[in-house]
Parts: structure tokens; C-alpha cells; sequence
């Protein structure tokens, strides 16, 4: 059986989408990277999560910093601790020993090879194919939250997760690992409201009830941020094709990451113009395909589904 990873920042989204994959999908571990907040935060998070849902998967230590070295500050969008809104159980688990971009390694040696969910900044998958040249020969596939097809979220242009480290991204798209991407295009209307949290709370159970007062927290900075309506469940989007394909259209593209324009640094450039003939004199051809785009999505069909994982706890 093909090992699976969730590699994550937790966040809000990020733990929900952790529960909706656990429900629905045998996850082998979780590695966890800064991004959102802290690599120290974002592992306490991860670990709060399972505690809260009693679940055992092993939780590893990944990456604290971009690949270039320079420290970052903490997002601004999920509050202090990167989980603000509710209090999460203490876990009574810790991070194995073993770090994070090892045991990435460590699991891709397996007969059946490693697919992985990557839903924050890429630089522990980046730093693993940097310290063995064939991890990404044994990469079944990727399927990644991160980019857009239009505008940004960190920029004008570029989304978070990519924005975090465009240099770990740019590896990642050029490695040939298969790649499903979910952008921002499509995950900003995959939206969570005031009806969809009270929905939510009425499940009862203590995982609804929690997640509830998260998506509380998150719903207010949304609107404060960014003046949005509904809190984008961003991450549980790169589990859906695993789970309910049907409710995500893709299109092949070529996504290269821009790494040097003053303005437009970190952005996800999707070729998706399906250019037919390579001879032309103004029209430069289409690359070759390295990722499945997403470009439409069921959004409400989503919503319900990931709360209906969240409440089965």
C-alpha cells in the first residue's frame, strides 16, 4: 500500500483537512514545516489535532526556515499561535526523534513507494529531493495546496504557501512528480459562513464543537483581512482527489514559479492558453504539461463533506 504523508503547517484549514484525510484515508504521518507559524508551533498544532480527535499517527519535525535560509515571520491570518479560537487538548504524544525531511525519505523506500499531501510551504519536500537524487523517482504522486491560476493572497500574484519559499516550489514543479495543484482560484469558493459554522456546532461531538469556535476565529479574520464573506477551507482541497475526484476539475498545464520579478515573485505562471503548434513567430509554444490544474470545483458539496469527517469525531 502506498505510504501517505500530510505535510502541513497547521492552521485552520490545515487541521481540518487533517481530520477529513484521516477519516477517509489510511495516513501513514505527518510531517510538519513553518509557514503559518512556527515549525515548533505548527507541530504542537499538529500533535493538538490528533489529541483532540484520539488519533495515533507519528508527527516529524521538518524544516524551520525557507531554503534560503532567511527565518519568517509567522503568518498573519490564523492568530498567534496559528490555531486561535479554541483550546485544543494538550497532546499526550510527541514528535518521533527522527526529522522530518528523513523520515519523507525513510517512507518513499517503502515497496509501494510515498504520495503526499502538501499543504503548506514546500521546502521539506524541496529539501528531500536535494539530499537524495531518486526520492522523487519514488514520489507516486503530489497533490498540493498552494498557487493560483489568477490573483494572490501574500501578493498581488502569489499565494501563500508558494510565496513562503518560491525557490522549494520551483524544485518541486520541475522534479516530475506527478502534481495535482489546488490554487486559490478555485479553494476561495470552497467558502465557510456563519451557517455552514452553526451547521457545524449543532453535530455536536467535542471535534465539531471545537472546530467551531475555530472557524469562528477564522471566519472574523477573513472579513478583517481580506473583506471576505465565507473562510476559505483552502487545504482540504488537496485531499479531495483522493476522496471525491468528482467534485474538482483539472487541467494539464505547465506551472513554472516566478523567481525574480520585483512584482510578481512567487507567482504560479499556469500555461493554460493550449498553444498546438511550436513554429510560430509572436506566440511562444506551450510547454510540456507538469501538473494537473484545477479550475472548477463543487465548492458547498466540499464544505459538507469535510464537516461530515469533522463531526463523525
Amino acid at each position: 500500500m502506498t505510504n501517505i504523508i500530510i505535510d502541513c503547517d497547521p492552521g485552520h484549514d490545515d487541521a481540518a483537512a487533517i481530520l477529513y484525510a484521516a477519516h477517509n484515508l489510511n495516513i501513514t504521518a505527518i510531517t510538519t514545516v513553518y509557514g503559518n507559524n512556527s515549525l515548533q508551533a505548527s507541530t504542537q498544532n499538529a500533535l493538538a489535532v490528533l489529541e483532540l480527535a484520539k488519533l495515533r499517527i507519528p508527527v516529524f519535525a521538518g524544516e524551520d526556515r525557507p531554503l534560503c535560509g532567511n527565518e519568517r515571520l509567522p503568518g498573519d491570518l490564523h492568530g498567534k499561535s496559528g490555531l486561535d479560537g479554541a483550546v485544543l487538548p494538550e497532546p499526550s504524544a510527541a514528535p518521533q526523534p527522527e526529522n522530518g525531511i528523513d523520515a519523507l525519505i525513510e517512507y518513499s523506500l517503502s515497496d509501494e513507494g510515498c504520495g503526499i499531501i502538501a499543504l503548506g510551504p514546500l521546502t521539506n519536500i524541496a529539501r528531500a529531493m536535494q539530499l537524495d537524487s531518486s526520492f522523487a523517482g519514488r514520489m507516486k504522486w503530489i497533490s498540493l495546496m498552494g498557487g493560483s491560476t489568477t490573483v494572490g493572497n501574500s501578493t498581488a500574484v502569489a499565494e501563500f504557501n508558494i510565496h513562503c519559499d518560491p525557490e522549494a516550489a520551483d524544485i518541486v514543479f520541475r522534479s516530475g512528480v506527478p502534481i495535482k495543484m489546488v490554487g486559490l482560484n478555485v479553494t476561495r469558493q470552497v467558502g465557510v459562513g456563519e451557517a455552514e459554522i452553526a451547521a457545524l456546532r449543532a453535530m455536536g461531538g467535542t471535534a465539531a464543537s471545537v472546530f467551531a469556535d475555530l472557524f469562528d476565529f477564522y471566519l472574523e479574520r477573513s472579513r478583517s483581512i481580506f473583506g471576505l464573506t465565507h473562510a476559505s477551507l483552502h487545504d482540504p482541497c488537496a485531499v479531495v482527489p483522493l476522496v471525491k475526484p468528482e467534485l474538482i476539475t483539472y487541467r494539464d498545464a505547465h506551472v513554472a514559479i516566478e523567481l525574480i520579478g520585483e512584482h510578481t515573485r512567487a507567482m504560479t505562471v499556469c500555461d493554460l492558453r493550449n498553444v498546438r503548434l511550436d513554429n510560430l513567430q509572436t506566440i511562444t509554444a506551450s510547454r510540456k504539461s507538469n501538473a494537473d490544474v484545477a479550475v472548477e470545483v463543487r465548492g458547498s458539496d466540499i464544505v459538507r463533506h469535510v464537516f461530515e469527517a469533522i463531526g463523525a469525531f
